[in-house]
Parts: C-alpha cells; structure tokens; sequence
C-alpha cells in the first residue's frame, strides 16, 4: 500500500514536472514571439517608409509607441492577473497581440500601423509578467533554475536574430511578412495555453490604485521616450532631458505613493528579501550593459567598419551561438558551484569579454572576432538565468505577483536604458578620442565598449553582499523519480 502511494506521488510529480517544462516553453515561445517584433522592424523601416509615401524617420514613431505603450500597461499586469485570472489574461493577450500583428501587416498608413503598433503593446505588456508569473506559480522551487533558462532566452536571442532576419524578409518578400509569421505562432500559442495553463482558484480581489497607474504608467512611458530620443542617430539632447526630467519625477512620486499605500499598484515588498534585491539592482546595471550590445555591435560593424548591414548581421550570430550552447550546462554549473560564486566569477567575465570589443578593428581576423562574441553569448545567457532565477528564490508566494511586476517593469526599463547608454558611449567616444589623440578606426564605437564593460564589471559589486548558501532552495537537485 505504501508502495503503491509512493508511486502514485512520484507519478504525479513527473506529470507536474512535465507540465511546468511545456509551460515554460510556451512562455518562452511567447516572449520570443514578443522580443523578436520589437527589434526585427529596424532595417525594414525604409521599405516600410516607402509603402506609406512617407520618410524612414517618420516610422520611429511606431517604435516609440509600442515601447511607451509596454510602459504604460506593465506596471498594471500583475493586478489585472489577479484581478481576472492569469489564464484568461496570457491567452487574452496572445490573441491581442497575434490580430495586432496582422493588423500591421495590412496597415496602409503611418496612422493605421501606428494604431496597430499600440495594440501590440497593450498585448505585449501582458503577455510578458502574466507569463512568467505563470511560470513561477506552477513550477516546484527545484526546477526553477531550468525553468527561467528556458523563458530568457528570448530576450537574449530576439535582439540578435532580429535585425539580419528583418533584413532578409524584406529583401526577399516584404516587410509585411515580418507581422504575418505571428500568425500561426500565435494561434499555436493560444491552443497550448488553454491545453497547459491551469484555471486555479481565484485571487483574492483589490482596489485598482488609479493614482499610482497613472504617475508610474506616465512616468515610465515619458522616461523611456526620453531614452529612445538618446539612441536615436541624432538625438535632440534638450528634448531627451527634459522627457528624462519629467518622467523621474513622476516616477519618483509614483514610488513614494506605492510606499505609503495599503494596495498599491506595485509591491517594493519584495526587496525585504536579499536575493531580489541583488537581483533587481546589482541585475539592472547588467542589463543595461548587455542590452546596449545587440545595439553598438551592428552599428560598429557597418559605420565603423564598413561591412554590409547582413555581414555584419551575421557576424553577430556568434552571440546567440553562444546562447545557445550554455543553455544545457547552465543548471549543472549552478548546482556545482552555487549563485554567488557564479555571478561573481561569471560577471568579471562577462565584463571581460563586452570590453574585449572594443579590441576589435576592420583588419581583426573572423577567428578573433567570432571566439570571442562567442564566449561574450555564453556569459551573457548564464548570467541572466543566475539573475533572473535567484531574483525570486526566496520570494513567497503571496508576494510572487507583486515581486514580479516590479521586477518586469525594471527589466523593461533598463532594457530601454542599454540602448541609451549606448548611445551616450557613442558621443562621449567622439568626444574623448581626439583630446587623446586616438585616430583609430571606429574610435567611437570601441570606446562605447570600454564604459559598457565597466559598467558591467560594476554590476557584480552587489553580488558580493550575498549570503553563500542564496539560491540553494533552488539548486538542490530534486530527489530521485521526480
């Protein structure tokens, strides 16, 4: 009889193992499906452009929409999940965002695909958190490391593949088929949603906090408009700051105002624990250095260099080889050595290996290059599965939902904030060479590297403050049968 029990548990929790696994492929599927439209339109701006009659500069607007409507609706996702269910509300925004996207793809105006590009948004800012909180409520703690590789590496990915595959749809079909392939993701999507994601019970209901959405939505959304004016090829320096100006102070009304509320809109509970504050501030740098990489790359590689917009995409496919390949020893390596180490001793060489770019020239050989873009993907991918797995290790789970909307909402914030470092690498190289008489070739670009390694580098500092033994709850290998 006992046997028989044990086996019945040990049976169940394969079945749980497994649905946790499929669940975080489709999250994964989703978020690639996600991270991919916000980079792949880039090089299709000036057929785009061209179908409307219109100039490839007048289409950033349709960049800066979806990013602005992600920082308006994010913040909302985790009560609108608890609010309705985070079933209804992923397989919602799936079908939002896959009819969006065809949308776009029939636009036939600046107007309509704008329109269209807003829509996206709104289903990108809640397809996103409700996913991975998805993913964190439905899969046991010991299982966790696997289950957060899988569902980053769309962000790593996306950025990489997206330009050279943008590129190539366009020289070879249109720019239309770049919105239309999200159909049969999506319809694949909503059918294991509704297969893999169980209803549960209904959360416990709270008031929606109206003034906390309206100064973070409008904070983030004017703060992130202001970084996209930094990145772009000429920024407008007084615009940006001023947008910069007034979204910190919204923002920082927005925080003082979730602080002193009974129900606010996002939960900073969080951070009581030590793991999610490492995670989330020491984690910020970082993503502000590896997210200003798929930016300064491409753009060194054909301005500085001189190389073809698909040589030099190509070239960059290195990174998300190395994305690839450590994805199987990630978990191992995590449970051998345990996060503190990882972080620190990865972080060092993940800074290493940004900084080592800045090496790079147009006489650099391929069997250079390509090594280290390489290993540079390898670091980037553990390092953000360490992060991004430790950040909730120790979170409860009344906390989960209100841990992970803080959490996606400074992703998506420093996610934009690496393009503008970026950026500003750019002006402060133009800036530095000639006072230190460095003519080299794509001075500029290389210098940007130098500062994007040190602020990596100075990303691992907050790593040092975590306990020895943070994430073991996590990398533990699970008994045996399970």
């Amino acid at each position: 009889m006992a046997n028989a029990s044990t086996q019945h548990q040990g049976d169940t929790a394969k079945t749980a193992g497994s649905r946790s696994l499929f669940l975080a492929l489709l999250v994964a599927g989703a978020f690639f499906m996600e991270n991919l439209d916000g980079t792949v339109i880039a090089t299709a701006l000036p057929q785009m452009a061209a179908s409307f009659g219109a100039r490839p500069v007048d289409l950033n607007i349709g960049m800066s929409a979806y990013l602005l409507t992600l920082g308006i609706f994010i913040p909302i996702s985790g009560w609108i999940s608890d609010r309705f269910g985070a079933r209804l509300v992923f397989s919602s925004a799936v079908v939002v965002f896959t009819l969006a996207s065809v949308l776009c793809g029939l636009a036939q105006g600046i107007g309509s695909f704008v329109a269209m590009r807003i829509l996206q948004g709104v289903g990108g800012a809640m397809m996103v958190p409700v996913g991975r909180l998805l993913v964190l409520n439905n899969t046991p703690k010991e299982k966790l490391i696997s289950a957060i590789a899988t569902i980053t590496w769309p962000a790593l990915v996306a950025p990489v593949l997206g330009p050279p595959l943008g590129g190539f749809l366009t020289d070879h079909a249109s720019w239309r088929w770049i919105f239309f392939l999200n159909l049969p993701l999506g319809i694949l999507a909503f059918v294991f949603a509704l297969m893999l994601i169980p209803k549960g019970l209904q959360p416990e209901k709270r008031p929606f906090d109206w003034t906390g959405f309206v100064a973070s939505g409008f904070g983030l959304a004017t703060f992130m408009y202001g970084l996209e004016i930094i990145g772009r090829t000429d920024p407008q320096w007084l615009s940006a700051g001023s947008y910069l100006a007034v979204g910190t102070v919204l923002l920082v009304f927005a925080i003082l105002h979730f602080r002193r509320v009974d129900h606010p809109l996002i939960d900073f509970s969080g951070l009581s624990q030590q793991t999610f504050a490492v995670a989330l501030w020491g984690g910020s740098l970082f993503r502000m250095a590896i997210g200003a990489v798929p930016f300064l790359l491409p753009l060194m590689f054909q301005v500085g260099f001189g190389l073809g917009a698909f040589e030099a995409g190509m070239m960059t496919l290195a990174v998300f080889a190395g994305n690839l390949l450590i994805k199987p020893a990630t978990t191992p390596i995590l449970r051998r050595y345990g996060f503190r180490p990882v972080l620190l001793v990865n972080g060092v060489l993940n800074a290493v290996f940004i900084a080592a770019c800045a090496l790079f020239s147009p006489s650099s050989s391929l069997a250079f290059i390509i090594p280290v873009l390489f290993i540079g993907g390898m670091c980037r991918s553990m390092h953000f599965t360490a992060l991004n797995t430790i950040a909730f290790a120790d979170i409860p789970k009344p906390q989960m939902t209100g841990a992970n909307t803080l959490f996606s909402t400074a992703f998506q914030l420093t996610m934009g904030m690496g393009i503008a470092l970026g950026a500003i690498g750019i002006r402060l190289g133009q800036l530095i060479a000639p006072p230190l008489g460095l003519a080299l070739p794509a001075i500029e670009f290389r210098l940007g590297f130098v500062l994007l390694g040190i602020v990596a580098l100075l990303a691992t500092i907050d790593c040092w403050r975590l306990d020895p033994k943070a994430g073991d709850n996590v990398s533990r290998k699970p008994p045996p049968g399970k």
